[in-house]
């Protein structure tokens, strides 16, 4: 067997975890772990979202129908997103359900060892009372932070995706970026397979939840690298693209 096509296929095992001295893990020798979300710049301006519950925008749909009406979507509709329509999606995708304490918290989806190794970007584009630009989402306020407003930003985001053009009509785009020693902190070696299996946790979640409110979706895995995390103003070391998911009312 070809020797990349091997070792990629060793990536989706779990050899890995006999490897692993988990005494020597971070956890184990009581390193404090990493803060679950981002801080916040001292000057930072955030918007508060719509309560969960009182969103007016969310459908009356049952979890039976959305699963079989789910389907990737590609064409959106001219029409803007309302904040209560976005603010549904952001709390079924990461919301925080309880904060544990400093490093753990219960959200919305689940998690290998409850470490959410995700941070949320958004990429509006046209969304009710948001100016366009990037922004990133707070989990434990249930609020956005703006970040900044690139210019030409809808071929910049179809640029960053290998000019897959439905992205720039969409209403926003999610972003997902991991942070690896979130993950590392518990499983060390052990954590990058389960870091992906996460991924797809939280993007089922978006699918459903856009069923609920009358919109679609379609997750993107193939994007450039470079080009995503200069987008996002992520290090792509520390924190990077792992995932990314545009949005719109169905056309």
């Amino acid at each position: 067997m070809d020797k990349q096509l091997e070792a990629a296929r060793k990536f989706l095992k779990d050899n890995v975890r006999q490897m692993v001295d988990f005494s020597q893990t971070a956890q184990n020798r009581r390193v404090p772990p990493p803060p679950i979300e981002k801080p916040m710049p001292e000057e930072a301006k955030t918007i508060p979202l719509p309560v969960i519950g009182k969103a007016k925008s969310a459908g009356n749909i049952d979890l039976w129908s959305a699963i079989g009406q789910r389907e990737s979507c590609r064409f959106y509709a001219d029409e803007p997103m309302s904040l209560d329509e976005l603010s549904l999606l952001l709390w079924a995708t990461q919301g925080v359900r309880l904060k544990l304490d400093a490093g753990h918290a219960l959200r919305t989806v689940p998690s290998a060892g409850c470490r959410h190794a995700f941070e949320t970007y958004l990429c509006v584009l046209n969304v009710e009372s948001l100016d366009k630009g990037i922004y990133r989402y707070l989990p434990l306020e249930h609020a956005l932070l703006c970040s900044h407003a690139p210019e030409k930003l809808e071929s910049r985001i179809v640029r960053a995706t290998l000019g897959q053009r439905f992205t720039g009509d969409a209403a926003v785009v999610f972003v997902w970026t991991a942070i690896p020693y979130r993950m590392e902190w518990r499983y060390g070696l052990a954590a990058h397979k389960v870091i992906a299996l996460d991924a797809g946790h939280v993007c089922q979640n978006l699918y459903l939840a856009c069923e609920a409110i009358g919109a679609g979706t379609c997750a993107i895995a193939a994007y450039d690298q470079d080009e995503m995390d200069r987008l996002l103003d992520v290090d792509g070391e520390e924190e990077f693209t792992i995932y990314l998911a545009p949005v719109g009312k169905k056309g």
